[in-house]
C-alpha cells in the first residue's frame, strides 16, 4: 500500500485556510516529501503524520514557496532524535542552497546525501521503490517527480515442486536470489511469474504543458498536477509566468490516462477552485480540485 497525502494546495503564499503545495507519501515505513514551503510542518502535524521517518525530500525548484519551510523541518527531525541519513533530490545547486538555509539549523544528528539533477530525465533507485525525475518548463529549472513501486510476479508452487528443491529454499528465490543445491543453480525466473502491475504517483507543479509530463503520468494511479488558474481569462497570464490552467492540466490528463487527477498549486486569488471544474471533467472525468490534507491509500490491483 502506498499512502499519499497532498499536504497543501496553495501557490506563492500560504493562506489562513490553505497551506503551500507539498506532497507526502509513505511506503513500507519509508516517507517521501516533495517540496517544503512555509507551513509544511503544520500541514504534516495537521495530518497526524510523523516527521522523523522522512527519508527522502525532493524539490521541484528553489522558489521560496517550495523550500522555505526546510530549516524548521530539519530542526524538528533532529529534535525527534533522527540519526539515519536523509536523501535530498533537486536541480543543480541543491547542496549550496540547502547549506545556506542551514545557517539557522547548523547542527543536526543526521547526515544529508545530496542528489543533484542535471539531465532531462533521471531515475533514483531505492530498496523498494524508485523516483523518476523529469524536467518541466518554468522560469527557473524545475522538475516533476514520479514515485513508482514495482510488484513481483506470483510464486508458482507447482513449478517449485517440479524442481524437487527443498521448501526452505523457496523464500530465497522469492526474494530474487539464486540458490545452489546439490551441484545445480536455481534462479528466481524458474519459480516466479511475470511482474504484475505496480503503483505510480506523478506530481508536477510550476510549469507550462510539456510532453514530458504526459509521458511521466501515463497510466499513473494518481496524477497530481498544477492548476494555477481556473478562470478562462487567465490563459495569457499562465503563459507569461509559465504556469498552467485547469484546462491545460485536463488536456494532459486526457492524453496520459491516469486513474485519477488532483489539481493543486492554486493562485491566492483562486478561492473557489471547485467552481471551474466543469471544464476539466468534460475533458477528463475523474478529476478533483485538491484540498489540504486530501489523501488516498493506493492498493495493488489483485486482478493484475
Amino acid at each position: 500500500m502506498l499512502d499519499v497525502c497532498l499536504l497543501g494546495t496553495g501557490g506563492m503564499m500560504p493562506l489562513p485556510r490553505r497551506f503551500l503545495t507539498s506532497l507526502m507519501a509513505r511506503y513500507n515505513g519509508s516517507n517521501i516529501l516533495i517540496d517544503c514551503g512555509e507551513g509544511t510542518q503544520v500541514a504534516i502535524k495537521s495530518k497526524g503524520w510523523n516527521f522523523k521517518p522522512i527519508d527522502v525530500i525532493c524539490f521541484t525548484h528553489y522558489h521560496a514557496d517550495h523550500i522555505s519551510g526546510l530549516p524548521g523541518l530539519l530542526l524538528t527531525m533532529g529534535n525527534a532524535m533522527r540519526t539515519e541519513p536523509v536523501v535530498m533530490i533537486g536541480p543543480k545547486g541543491l547542496k549550496r542552497i540547502v547549506e545556506s538555509l542551514r545557517v539557522v539549523a547548523p547542527e543536526l544528528p543526521f547526515s544529508i546525501k545530496y542528489i543533484e539533477l542535471s539531465d532531462s530525465e533521471e531515475t533514483i533507485e531505492f530498496d523498494e521503490y524508485r523516483i523518476k525525475a523529469f524536467k518541466v518548463n518554468h522560469n527557473v529549472v524545475c522538475y516533476g517527480y514520479s514515485i513508482e513501486v514495482d510488484r513481483k510476479g506470483k510464486f508458482d508452487v507447482l513449478a517449485a515442486q517440479k524442481l524437487d528443491l527443498p521448501v526452505k529454499f523457496w523464500r530465497v528465490l522469492q526474494n530474487g536470489e539464486k540458490v545452489e543445491y546439490e551441484g545445480k543453480v536455481y534462479t528466481p525466473d524458474m519459480v516466479m511469474g511475470k511482474a504484475r502491475k505496480g503503483l505510480k504517483v506523478t506530481y508536477t507543479t510550476d510549469t507550462r504543458p510539456v510532453p514530458a509530463i504526459t509521458e511521466a503520468a501515463k497510466d499513473a494511479d494518481l496524477f497530481i498536477c498544477e492548476g494555477m488558474y481556473g478562470e478562462p481569462d487567465k490563459q495569457a497570464k499562465a503563459r507569461e509566468y509559465k504556469h498552467m490552467t485547469f484546462l491545460e492540466a485536463a488536456q494532459i490528463a486526457a492524453q496520459a490516462c491516469p486513474k485519477e487527477m488532483w489539481l493543486t498549486h492554486f493562485s491566492p486569488s483562486l478561492t473557489r477552485p471547485e467552481y471551474f471544474m466543469d471544464q476539466v471533467t468534460k475533458l477528463f472525468e475523474n478529476a478533483k480540485p485538491g484540498t489540504d490534507g486530501m489523501s488516498v491509500d493506493l492498493l495493488f490491483d489483485e486482478d493484475c
